[in-house]
């Protein structure tokens, strides 16, 4: 202060700062909360009883304070002063409650908020990822205010708190309460302690941890003891493992030895010879001459708080500057008030070597801190600064490698230590907490059908319809699609089998148009023939509507388009057959009915009836609940399965069901003519042919219960030509045989005598 002082009234740094203005100072003791009280109403009776305040040309009444450098001395003396609007300007008091300008309107430091160390702690303990700590306070309002602080910065980055503790003071119990913190530290296994505590309470704590053998763990410490020589030079404290901390950014102030070295000089000669100094056993009780008798290094004691110190000063000759118009070059000679010096020091910005000084709107400066740590050569102590916090933008700057985490030889490989309750679970897993702190957890794999892909979360994400994942996965994977390709290996083989089918009902068709009068073509139905063998054509045609993605009129129409042919077909045979058995069994029975039928195209309108009858059923069931192009991602949890929607609906139960019915008659009919002439006795083709048609059939609904792959698809068409097939090979094959190849079969004569023969069996 001293320094700062006589350089502004010289004009050493500049000269143009308080041109022809002379700034002067009071000191007072304040090695007590008494005491700094005291000081505080000695300015303010000056304030009252003063008459005209500062002036250019000299007064004595002072206009802002510089100090006192502790929280706990600064609270109430802040409060006094801000009533009265006198600015004061704190260079060591941090706690963060001095930010709060309703009650410390007046109030500004040039140390960091306890906020901001607050800060720098919890990155520091995010950088080394240790979520697992022991949270200490000292029993004072720097120790508890920093503690809060901390409890609440850590629960908001996931930073769990296994045992916090107020390390007391001075008391009848205190060994007792040391001990039980010391005990608590051990069991809860906990390898990073954040001690907030000023450093005469710690300088307490630390001889019990000694004693108690606690060693290997890494302490992270406030800027008021990790750089105090009151803690580092306790015997044996380098056994207690790795010391990290947080230190007030320092610079040099350019004169300030040359200074010292001056004054101290100064002060030996003008004191008398053969004066006794007092020991250096209190630093806070020791006289500055006592200090330069012994050639004790002011260096080694709070040298950190000069720069901050100087700064304070500087924002003070700086406010002055503005207050009295001295940016012309010449000083006015105006009276200053405290109150009018309070809005200047709001906005004072400027610059001490490569820093900037300023205030926010709370009295804080932007600044924040370094990182330093403990270096022990044998039992000897050093400060290693290795890095640096920054509040505005938030920014911690580390270089790990300078850290010597040996812990005196307890960890040999030089590894940072690790402070968790529970390893981090690996993507694909997701944590389960156990206990009440959400760092204490079970890792459990990930279902099928999610995945996480992220480290250290506590639920997994389902992953999109069209994609899966097996259990433990930390991505999802996309879903084979299941459809009958049309370039396929097996979809090109049922190709060239539909080709083949259709290729034969036209065939088929042909010779029966040629062959159309003959005896072989009107005993199979005449005309019904070339319609049944159209329907069975449009039936193969209509399994051309499996292959590929599914569309919407595809699906429309594949199923009722098989339907309604394949009922046709079903329902000309089976009205063939009830005319080949009331021809030769029940016409004499009941003569006037089946003429009346006959002749009034009985069997068309049956054909007819029955045809419509399933169309009318396909329709509306296509119109109350269309089918609709799906991807089923329930079936298969690794693949989708293409298909239209409402296969197995009521509506295609009862399509399924008419079908079957008419199949069952057709059955009936013609193995009721299993006695008839060979000609006429289809009963050993129909029932091949039905035979084939149910197994096919049933083949497929129980392959697609139970799979739904590219097979069961196949399956579906191959039943869809089983079909056809079946009636071509069991109907109309032979009879295309003998019309072709056989011709002498294809006779009048021929059919003639087989209906003999039967009658004379049955005479």
């Amino acid at each position: 202060m001293r320094f700062a002082v006589e350089e502004i009234n010289n004009g050493t740094k500049n000269p143009n700062l308080l041109p022809g203005v002379t700034l002067g100072y009071t000191s007072y003791d304040i090695c007590s909360l008494p005491a700094s009280l005291l000081a505080t109403v000695d300015l303010l009776v000056q304030q009252y009883q003063g008459s005209t305040g500062v002036t250019s040309g000299g007064g004595q009444r002072p206009v802002a304070v510089i100090g006192p450098d502790s929280s706990q001395f600064t609270l109430p003396p802040a409060r006094l002063l801000g009533a009265y609007l006198i600015p004061e300007i704190s260079y060591e008091a941090s706690n963060q409650m001095l930010s709060n300008k309703q009650l410390y309107p007046s109030f500004f430091r040039t140390i960091p908020s306890d906020r901001t160390q607050v800060d720098a702690m919890i990155q520091l303990l995010l950088r080394f990822q240790w979520t697992w700590i022991v949270l200490l306070g000292s029993d004072n309002s720097y120790g508890l205010q920093g503690m809060q602080g901390v409890y609440e910065q850590a629960a908001l980055y996931g930073i769990c708190i296994a045992y916090q503790g107020v390390i007391p003071s001075i008391s009848a119990n205190m060994n007792r309460t040391m001990t039980n913190i010391v005990n608590n530290i051990v069991k809860v296994n906990v390898n990073t302690i954040v001690v907030f505590s000023s450093k005469t309470i710690v300088s307490r704590f630390f001889p019990f941890v000694i004693n108690q053998g606690v060693t290997g763990k890494v302490w992270i410490g406030t800027e008021d003891w990790s750089v105090a020589t009151l803690v580092s030079g306790i015997p044996r404290i380098h056994s207690i493992g790795t010391v990290l901390g947080i230190s007030i950014q320092n610079a040099t102030i350019p004169g300030f030895v040359e200074f010292e070295s001056r004054a101290l000089s100064a002060l030996l000669s003008d004191r008398p010879k053969g004066t006794v100094a007092i020991g250096l056993k209190c630093l806070e009780n020791t006289d500055l001459y006592s200090l330069a008798l012994q050639n004790y290094s002011v260096e080694e004691y709070d040298v950190t708080s000069g720069f901050n110190v100087y700064k304070a000063v500087y924002a003070v000759a700086y406010a002055l500057h503005q207050a009295l118009g001295c940016d012309s070059g010449k000083c006015r000679k105006i009276p200053v008030q405290s109150w009018q010096l309070l809005p200047l020091l709001k906005q004072v910005r400027f610059s001490v070597g490569n820093s900037y000084v300023d205030f926010d709107k709370n009295g804080d400066p932007p600044t924040g801190y370094d990182i330093i740590t403990w270096i022990w050569t044998g039992t000897q102590q050093s400060l290693r600064r290795i890095g640096s916090y920054s509040p505005d933008p938030v920014n911690l700057t580390l270089n790990s490698d300078l850290i010597d985490w040996t812990n005196g030889g307890y960890n040999p490989e030089n590894e940072v230590p690790s402070s968790i309750c529970s390893p981090e679970c690996p993507a694909g897993y997701w944590q389960l907490q156990t206990g009440q702190h959400k760092c204490c957890f079970d890792c459990l794999a990930c279902p099928a059908q999610t995945f996480a892909n992220n480290t250290g979360i506590s639920h997994c994400q389902p992953c999109e319809p069209y994609q899966w994942s097996p259990a433990g996965s930390a991505t999802c994977l996309n879903r084979t699609i299941l459809l009958l390709a049309w370039d396929a290996p097996l979809s090109v083989a049922l190709l060239l089998l539909l080709v083949l089918t259709m290729l034969m009902t036209l065939g088929s068709g042909v010779v029966f148009v040629l062959k159309l009068s003959t005896p072989v073509a009107k005993s199979a139905g005449g005309k019904t023939c070339l319609v049944m063998l159209l329907a069975l054509t449009v039936a193969t045609a209509s399994a051309l509507c499996q292959f590929g993605l599914p569309t919407q009129s595809a699906c429309l129409i594949k199923q009722p388009l098989y339907n309604f042919s394949f009922t046709v077909c079903l329902a000309c045979i089976t009205v063939r057959s009830f005319q080949v058995v009331c021809i030769f069994k029940l016409s004499s029975k009941l003569p006037p009915a089946y003429e009346i039928w006959t002749k009034n195209r009985g069997p068309e309108i049956t054909v007819l009836l029955i045809s419509v009858t399933i169309l009318f059923i396909t329709v509306l069931r296509v119109s109350l609940n269309p089918p609709q192009p799906s991807q089923d991602v329930t079936f298969y949890q690794d693949r989708i399965v293409t298909e239209c929607s409402n296969t197995l609906s009521v509506g295609a139960m009862m399509e399924a069901g008419y079908i079957a019915l008419v199949s069952g008659l057709c059955f009936a009919f013609s193995y009721m003519g299993k006695d008839l002439p060979a000609n006429y006795n289809e009963a050993k083709f129909i029932t091949f042919s039905l035979m084939i048609y149910m197994i096919s059939w049933i083949s497929f609904f129980a392959v697609y219960c139970i799979s739904r792959d590219e097979f069961s698809m196949a399956m579906r068409v191959v039943a869809m030509v089983s079909s056809v097939l079946g009636i071509l090979f069991g109907y109309f094959i032979p009879k295309v045989y003998v019309m072709v190849l056989r011709p002498q079969m294809n006779t009048t004569a021929h059919f003639q005598n087989c209906i003999q023969m039967y009658t004379m069996k049955k005479m």
